[in-house]
This record gives C-alpha cells, sequence and structure tokens, in this order.
C-alpha cells in the first residue's frame, strides 16, 4: 500500500516546541508532539526541534524519505531582541561631500535602546571611496579593534558588518564593493540595499542593522538544524517561517533572518487562513496570559510595516495587536464587584486554576485576594481551600458556562468550573452563571475592542466576516466575543496547536518593494512582479502554481509584488467536496439571501461565482456577489460587482471593454475597476492596480501560456 506523504511544521516556542504532521494530500492532522524548547542545550533550539521530529516520527509510524515539505517557526529572533542578546554591529557608511554628512549621522543607532539601560552594540567607520579596497581594510580592522564606551566585549569589537551607502537601491556597486573588500576578513556581512529596495537611507540602515545584529546568532542556529535534518535523513528542502504569514528557503533566512521576527503569531494566522479557510475576519490566537489579534481580509493576511526597537522599519510583518488577556488571566474584584481581569495570569502567578483541581481540593474554598507580583495591584481573586490555593481564571468561568467543547485542550468538568466559581459568586452576591458571565464580560471587553478597531482600520463587512480562536485558550475568549459582538464565531479545529498547522501548512512567499519616482511605467510595473515570481521559485515553489499579487501606490510611487506558491503541487483529492447544494447555501448565508433568490452567474472548474440583485428606488440595481471554491468556502465577497465569462483568447478584447466601461475619472484621477480573474484553479487578484494600462498588462500575463479556449471568469468592481 502506499503511503502519502506527509507535510511537517515545528514550533518553536519560548517554553515548548510543538510538531504536527498533515497528510500533504488530504491535509489532514496525524500526529501532534510537544517538548520542552531547548534553549539551553549545547546545540540550542535545534536539539528540540530535532527531538521533536523524532517523536513525531515514531508517533505517526513514518520515515524520514516520507517528508515532502518541512518547517519550523521560532521566537529566536524576537527573543534576541528582547533581551537584548545581539552581535556587535560594525557598521561601514560611504560617501563624500553631502553624502558623507547623511551616513556619519548613521552612527546614531548605537544609541537605539534594546532593553531598559541597555543600547545596541554599534560602531562605525567611514569610506569615502568604496573602491579603495585598502581604505576599506582599514576600515574593518578599526570596527574589528574598537571597543564601546563604557563595555568590554568578547573578543573584541565588530562581529558583524553592515555596508550603507544613499541610493544603493539604484547603484549598489560601492556597497558590493566594500563587502568584496572586507569578505577576507570572514566575519557575517550584510548591505543595506539586500534588506530592501525602497528609499530613505535612515530607514533602510536601521533595518540593515537590527537584521545584522541577530545574524551570527541565526546563522549559528540554522547551520546546526540544517546539518542535524539531513542527519537525521530528511531530504525535504528545510524553510523558515516569515513574519509576513509565509515561509523562505534557510538560504533565504541566513539572508534576511529579520524576516522570522514575529514570526510566532503569523503561523497561528497562516493557520486559520489554509486549514480554516477564512477569507474575511478576525484571528484571536488566546495563550494563557495573551491574545493576539489579526485580520485576514479577501483570503489574505493583514500586513504593514513593523515597529523594532520603538522606531518604524521596512520589515512587513503581520500586523498584530496584543491584549494581556488569555486563559489563565486572573480575575480583580473591589467594592463587592469585578473591576477587571488580568493582565496577570495564574501561569505568571504560580497558581494553579482553580476548574482544574478535583472536588475535594477544593473543599471549604474562601476567596482571598493577593499580589501575584511586586508592584501589582493587591486585588487579584485567589481560593484558599483544603487542597491550597488557586486562582480563578477566564477558563473557569468558560467552563462554568459550558463554553468549552469536550476533548479542547482547557475542557474540565463543569461542576468542577462551577464549584471554582461559588465562592467568588456568593462574595459578589449573585448566581454562578452570572459571576462567570461577569468574568467573562471583563476579559473579552478588552479584547473587544481592539477587535472593533480592526474591523474598522481593515473596513471588514462585520455581517460576512467571522471570529476564529486559536490556541489552548481560544474558549474562554472567542465563544463569548462572538455572542457578544453578534459576530459568527468558531474555534479553530486542533485550535492548540494552530501554529505549527500553520507552519505546515504555509506557502512560499516572496515581497518586492520599488518606489519609482514619477509613476510606474508598465514595464517597471511587470518587472517587479517577475522579480518576485522568480524569488519564490528560487526557493522552492513549483512555478506554475505561483500567484502574484500586484498593489500600485501612486500616492507613494511604491510598486509592491506579493508572490506566494507550493514547493509541491498538492493535490486536493479531499475526501469531501461540497455538492451544488452546499455551495450555494454557503452562498446564500453569506449574502443573507433566501437561496431562491441567489444565482449562478458565471463558474471555472473550481470556482462558483453566485450572485443577488438588490433594486433600489431612483439608484442603480446593486449586484452582490460571492465566489465559493469546491470545499464550499466563500473566497470572495464584493457588494456590487459585474460578472462575463470569456476565453483566454477572447480574454484581451473583451477584459479592454469591461476596464474602459468601468474606469472612472475625477478630481482623484484614473481609477480603474477592482479586476479579479478566475482561471483553472486560481483567482488572480489585480485589484491593486489604478492605471488602465499595467492593469491590462498584467491581466495578460496572468493569461499567458494557457490554452486559448480554456474559460475567464471576470469579476469587476468599479471604484468611486
Amino acid at each position: 500500500m502506499n503511503t502519502s506523504r506527509i507535510r511537517v511544521g515545528i514550533d518553536v516556542g519560548g517554553t515548548f516546541t510543538d510538531a504536527v504532521a498533515v497528510d500533504a494530500t488530504t491535509l489532514e492532522l496525524l500526529g501532534q508532539v510537544k517538548v520542552p524548547t531547548s534553549h539551553h542545550h549545547a546545540d540550542g533550539v535545534a536539539h528540540g526541534i530535532v527531538e521533536a521530529l523524532d517523536r513525531l516520527m515514531e508517533q505517526t509510524g513514518r520515515a524520514p524519505a516520507d517528508i515532502s515539505f518541512l518547517a519550523h517557526g521560532t521566537t529566536q529572533a524576537t527573543n534576541a531582541l528582547l533581551e537584548g542578546d545581539v552581535a556587535t554591529v560594525g557598521l561601514i557608511g560611504i560617501g563624500t561631500g553631502p553624502s558623507a554628512v547623511f551616513t556619519r549621522r548613521l552612527a546614531s543607532f548605537a544609541k537605539l535602546e534594546l532593553t531598559p539601560g541597555k543600547r545596541l552594540p554599534l560602531v562605525y567607520a567611514h569610506v569615502a571611496d568604496p573602491s579603495d579596497t585598502a581604505a576599506v581594510c582599514r576600515a574593518v580592522e578599526q570596527l574589528k579593534d574598537e571597543q564601546l564606551k563604557g563595555e568590554q566585549l568578547k573578543g573584541g569589537g565588530a562581529q558583524v558588518l553592515v555596508a550603507s551607502q544613499p541610493f544603493s537601491v539604484d547603484r549598489p556597486e560601492g556597497e558590493r564593493a566594500v563587502l568584496d573588500a572586507a569578505r577576507p576578513y570572514g566575519l557575517p556581512m550584510t548591505a543595506a540595499h539586500e534588506i530592501t529596495s525602497l528609499y530613505g537611507l535612515h530607514k533602510r540602515t536601521r533595518t540593515a542593522v537590527v537584521n545584522a545584529a541577530i545574524l551570527p546568532r541565526m546563522l549559528a542556529t540554522a547551520d546546526l538544524v540544517d546539518a542535524s535534518i539531513t542527519k537525521a535523513g530528511v531530504t525535504a528542502p528545510l524553510m523558515v517561517m516569515r513574519c509576513d504569514g509565509g515561509v523562505m528557503s534557510l538560504d533565504e533566512m541566513r539572508r534576511r533572518p529579520l524576516l522570522t521576527v514575529l514570526s510566532g503569531p503569523a503561523a497561528g494566522v497562516a493557520g486559520a487562513l489554509m486549514q480554516e479557510r477564512v477569507s474575511e475576519g478576525v484571528f484571536l490566537e488566546t495563550g494563557g496570559t495573551s491574545t493576539d489579534i489579526s485580520v485576514v481580509r479577501r483570503g489574505k493576511v493583514a500586513v504593514r510595516h513593523a515597529t523594532i526597537l520603538g522606531k518604524t522599519s521596512y520589515l512587513n510583518a503581520l500586523d498584530v495587536r496584543t491584549v494581556g488577556v488569555g486563559g489563565g488571566s486572573m480575575v480583580r474584584i473591589g467594592d463587592g464587584r469585578i473591576t477587571g481581569v488580568g493582565p496577570r495570569s495564574a501561569h505568571i502567578a504560580g497558581l494553579p486554576y482553580a476548574c482544574f483541581a478535583s472536588p475535594a481540593e477544593l473543599r471549604d474554598a474562601t476567596v482571598a485576594t493577593v499580589q501575584p507580583m511586586d508592584g501589582d495591584p493587591d486585588n487579584y481573586a485567589v481560593l484558599d481551600a483544603a487542597g491550597g490555593r488557586f486562582a480563578v481564571t477566564m477558563t473557569c468561568a468558560a467552563n462554568a458556562l459550558g463554553r468549552v467543547p469536550e476533548g479542547d485542550f482547557a475542557h474540565c468538568d463543569p461542576e468542577t468550573a462551577r464549584a471554582a466559581i461559588a465562592p467568588l459568586a456568593a462574595l459578589l452576591g449573585t448566581d454562578i452563571a452570572t459571576a462567570a458571565t461577569r468574568i467573562l464580560d471583563a476579559g473579552t471587553a478588552q479584547v473587544r475592542k481592539v477587535v472593533d478597531a480592526m474591523i474598522r482600520d481593515y473596513r471588514l463587512d462585520k455581517d460576512t466576516a467571522v471570529v476564529v480562536g486559536g490556541g489552548g485558550g481560544a474558549a474562554s475568549v472567542t465563544p463569548h466575543l462572538a455572542l457578544g459582538s453578534g459576530m459568527e464565531g468558531r474555534i479553530a479545529r486542533h485550535n492548540e496547536v494552530i501554529s505549527p498547522i500553520g507552519v505546515a501548512l504555509a506557502l512560499v512567499r516572496e515581497q518586492v518593494e520599488r518606489i519609482v519616482p514619477g509613476g510606474a511605467s508598465q514595464e517597471q510595473i511587470l518587472a517587479v512582479r517577475a522579480e518576485a515570481e522568480r524569488a519564490v521559485v528560487a526557493q522552492g515553489a513549483a512555478a506554475e502554481g505561483v500567484e502574484v499579487e500586484v498593489t500600485v501606490d501612486p500616492q507613494t510611487s511604491t510598486v509592491r509584488a506579493v508572490a506566494t506558491g507550493a514547493t509541491e503541487l498538492r493535490t486536493q483529492d479531499r475526501a469531501h467536496r461540497a455538492d451544488d447544494t452546499e455551495r450555494l447555501h454557503a452562498a446564500a448565508a453569506s449574502l443573507k439571501a433566501d437561496p431562491a433568490a441567489v444565482h449562478v452567474l458565471a463558474g471555472t472548474a473550481a470556482h462558483t461565482v453566485y450572485g443577488t440583485e438588490t433594486r433600489r428606488r431612483l439608484r442603480p440595481t446593486r449586484h452582490a456577489v460571492r465566489i465559493v471554491d469546491m470545499d464550499g468556502v466563500v473566497r470572495h465577497h464584493a457588494a456590487d460587482a459585474h460578472v462575463e465569462t470569456t476565453t483566454v483568447a477572447g480574454a484581451p478584447e473583451v477584459l479592454a471593454r469591461l476596464v474602459g466601461e468601468s474606469t472612472s475619472y475625477g478630481d482623484g484621477g484614473v481609477r480603474a475597476p477592482a479586476l479579479r480573474l478566475l482561471l483553472g484553479s486560481r483567482i488572480a487578484d489585480l485589484s491593486g492596480v489604478l492605471d488602465p494600462q499595467p492593469l491590462l498588462a498584467l491581466a495578460q500575463s496572468e493569461l499567458r501560456a494557457r490554452a486559448g479556449d480554456e474559460p475567464v471568469v471576470a469579476v469587476l468592481e468599479v471604484r468611486s
């Protein structure tokens, strides 16, 4: 019997390393293991990764040769910055005249604060002529020998080099010449233009400097993990989780380790995107102490330039906002009422959850208040009982109300949970259900405030957006939040391991950005698109499955191309496919319409387009549209769209007509329609381009190399 190949995802957390095996064809979870993260082992976190992989193979009865995809996510880069455990950076500024004035100012990065009282270790040297090899060598020797003021460095000065020159995005030769001359010294090196292609000397160099500060440590880990995985017999290329929800090759991580910063939350939302097939909504990853909140909009994770060391950077990371409320958050009381929940959790206070105690341990329980840590308020509620002291938590309240499903990581006996809440309810002068509800109200109110803000920021439609909960504490927040907000909510399958599942299912991703002063030409836009596509293929993505989304921002003259692709073309022969009736009802539910009023407008082998008409007096008829995939998941929704079917051969003429008819002109300039093309198994999203001619050129690039009789469905939304 042939066994299907598997995809393995490993998430290296601060305390535990979780690993999962997922069937590469059905995406079914086959196994999961948890081992302590090996921070203090001689091989560092690499040892825990290999240990988790060994246990996973044993549990699933699979061999390393069965692995078609292996990726890991790590908090190592994030922790290095948080803890100030970084290398000393030797920054070489390049330039003469006015340029030298600007580059010399980069020495001020030594004032960046890593942690309270600890600054970024940086030494600076200047080179006027990058082609002067002798001058470059003198600068490198100066940096290697220099000591930081007030600090004695192990082994001397710079441990890693960065070269930076104004306008190196357009003229990288100077930075390359400096690195070539410095190569014999054997230090890890990077050039500012290699980290980002955006203008802005200060921000570009700062991003490169932070990247370099973690480079030696991340290189050592990468080499250890790579060697260990190879020794274990794994032939699949090792991938690493990025902070924008995709994965990259190990070689790319060696070049830009900064992309792994903040990748922990990105793994969870990648799991929601791929496993839960969320197309529009909010993802909450709830642990014991906090909840990370992120957005999926039109089937894509929301990203923005991250703030690192208190400054904005050119690092594109998941837009994640953290609230100090989790499953273990403790209740605060005063004046006979609940005054708040968190931010202190039972984990930090070193107390067990009351709901996980035995009835005997909870005997004779009375409520007391404590100060969990020095500096905390002394109004955190605890139970002093026969079995000791216990924390009253969000998880206790959720179990008391029956919100935690059986089999969930956080489930306990509801009767025990009610017994845990009972003493507090008596103190508050109310019943158990009301007390538990007030606890969840106080905790989820903090989360809801952030969720509402993100819904506004990203203009999500609350009528169609869903709230999906992941993490071991999901049941303590998500069901109550959904109930209170009126939004559809659910807990992700296997929520306690949603992060490693996200790592296992993530797609190779690359983003290329260019600032083109004066506006980008059609050729320049296509060139950026091609560069992004080549980048993911070079990292192992199957060329025929790569999708590229292009956005052109006329206000900042920025062209951005985001390419994604799988390392192998995964077959989608799932055990269940939605039939016509199921897909119709999914569309009707999203449209909030009677199925009888919903019509099939178009379709391909992979997607069906449904729509309804809304007639309004004295105003144009609106055609609400939903695109539903073969699994019955709504992949796109539009409040008003035009849908037309053609073929690859006829598409150029049809699209030219449609775009011409739908382009608007006004004081804000030319605004082409938001265009999406249904091609084969894909939805090609071209909505980020406002100029009609580049839009049509990009559409033509999507049609390239396809059979002339292949059907194409165009979905257009007119922009006002």
